[in-house]
């Protein structure tokens, strides 16, 4: 007897399925849906302070208030340039040495115990040198983005190298592919999930960076903004800043999970892709 599915059992199946889809995609809206809820009748009821925890409704306000002042788009602005450039320095060291160093057990040797020495240490612990040598200018919150965001790059790259199934390498061998032929076409397309879970950890980072690092030394951005409201005691507008950072990370990592898709189409067809 034939173990086939027949196409009138398979539509009942897939509707069962776009259902079961639709349903899990509410749930990721419940939980954020209930705390605002929550949030709301704790103020209403005056259950929290409203210095120090203003209502929802107060702060979408102080949000609709920033966008239409133009300070906050000018604030996001300025950040997501800092983002773009200490993540895309991030991205071409990362990737750099992490195929170096997957590449050449040389340089692996060399630089392997030095990166993960720098690798523990804080972002924000480098702040205070990064004034020093670069002083208070952008360079120095580059900086901060940069040593943030390169080391999940870097060692996501470097893991994604070594665990190239052994099988291509030696077809690679057998068919005496040169070493530019051999990276292309076995390297990287093996390598490039890993790598891009690399880039997504990055730039997540840069965004946690680029805050503190404006905290600290900065007269612009979405951190400078939210250490003038802290010092103002405008909890509203600092709760607005924490929010608008978190929608700019996710919607980054949303980006580069479809560069991801785009690129790595066969993973769409494994289960958990």
């Amino acid at each position: 007897m034939s173990n086939a599915t027949s196409p009138g059992a398979a539509a009942p199946r897939a509707a069962r399925q776009r259902a079961q889809g639709l349903a899990l995609g509410w749930w990721k809206y419940l939980v954020p849906l209930a705390l605002l809820a929550v949030w709301q009748l704790a103020a209403t009821l005056g259950w929290v302070d409203e210095y120090i925890l203003p209502a929802p409704t107060v702060v979408f306000t102080t949000f609709i208030d920033l966008l239409a002042s133009g300070e906050l788009l000018r604030d996001v602005g300025i950040s997501a340039l800092r983002v773009a450039q200490g993540f895309a320095l991030a991205a071409v060291a990362g990737l750099g040495l992490g195929l170096a160093m997957g590449l050449s057990k040389k340089f692996n040797a060399a630089s392997d115990f030095l990166l993960k020495i720098l690798k523990p240490i804080p972002p924000i612990a480098w702040i205070p040198l990064a004034i020093l040598w670069l002083g208070l200018g952008e360079a120095a919150k580059v900086f901060i983005i940069f040593i943030g965001a390169v080391f999940p790059i870097l060692f996501n790259t470097l893991d994604a190298i070594r665990q190239t199934d052994g099988r291509y390498v030696d077809l690679a061998r057998v068919l005496e592919l040169k070493r530019g032929a051999f990276v292309q076409k076995i390297i990287l397309p093996g390598a490039l999930p890993q790598i891009m879970t690399g880039l997504r950890i990055g730039i997540t980072i840069a965004w946690m960076c680029v805050v503190a690092a404006e905290l600290i030394a900065a007269s612009s951005g979405v951190g400078y903004l939210i250490m003038q409201a802290r010092a103002l005691a405008q909890s509203d507008v600092v709760i607005v800043g924490m929010l608008v950072t978190g929608l700019l990370g996710k919607l980054t990592d949303d980006a580069l999970r479809l560069v991801e898709r785009s690129l790595v189409k066969w993973r769409q067809d494994f289960p958990g892709a």
